[in-house]
């Protein structure tokens, strides 16, 4: 019977000195691939709104992002902030990312997801902006988060408010039950189309001005 206590007592020590696992605590849907894309290097920058219920850690996320052929995004300034881009800040790092599954989209561009995690901050219940910006590859190409119209709010610097992107939000929460908001990839829309030009095909007469 001592024996038993013991070794029940000793489960229960190991149970409680195991570290909380990351889930997700909020979703803004699935990669679309196939819309439009906003770049997030040569001075440009996008964010988009997340929200938590309770007392979350964030340990890291993953995007969908669209790279030219052969690109692999390594890094990017990733901050949390209490506004668009602007407030108060509760975080703000370059942090690294590992490349998972890719597939080349009909604009020819390789639509990847990309993982990343770090120590982030602990965040009160409440709405924050997650904002990405000088995201880089080896070749200096562009970077692009991938447009998929989920329930987030989003802007970019250059132009104001655009439709929301793909990504997750990981952290460790002190509910049991993580909170996902999700939403099916949406189809091209006359809007989104138009704004395709300013969000891809822009950057072409922004690097002609930069560069020449």
């Amino acid at each position: 019977m001592k024996l038993r206590i013991a070794s029940l007592s000793l489960l229960a020590l190991t149970l409680v000195a195991l570290p909380a696992m990351a889930q997700t605590v909020y979703s803004n849907g699935p990669i679309n691939g196939n819309t439009d894309a906003w770049t997030i290097n040569f001075g440009f920058v996008v964010s988009d709104t997340f929200s938590v219920t309770n007392n979350t850690t964030i340990t890291g996320g993953s995007f969908g992002m669209w790279l030219f052929s052969g690109d692999t995004l390594t890094s990017a300034e990733l901050s949390i902030t209490s506004g668009e881009n602007s407030g108060t800040s509760y975080f703000d790092q370059t942090v690294n990312f590992t490349q998972g599954a890719c597939a080349v989209n009909q604009y020819g561009y390789n639509v990847c997801q990309e993982n990343t995690s770090f120590n982030g901050p602990m965040l009160n219940a409440g709405s924050y902006w997650l904002n990405l910006q000088t995201g880089s590859v080896p070749s200096g190409d562009p970077v692009y988060w991938d447009e998929n119209s989920g329930p987030s709010k989003a802007s970019e610097n250059s132009v104001g408010s655009i439709p929301s992107e793909a990504f997750t939000v990981l952290g460790t929460s002190t509910s049991s039950m993580p909170v996902t908001t999700t939403t099916t990839g949406s189809a091209p829309e006359p809007s989104s189309i138009m704004l395709f030009g300013s969000g891809l095909l822009g950057l072409a007469s922004w690097l002609h001005r930069k560069l020449f």
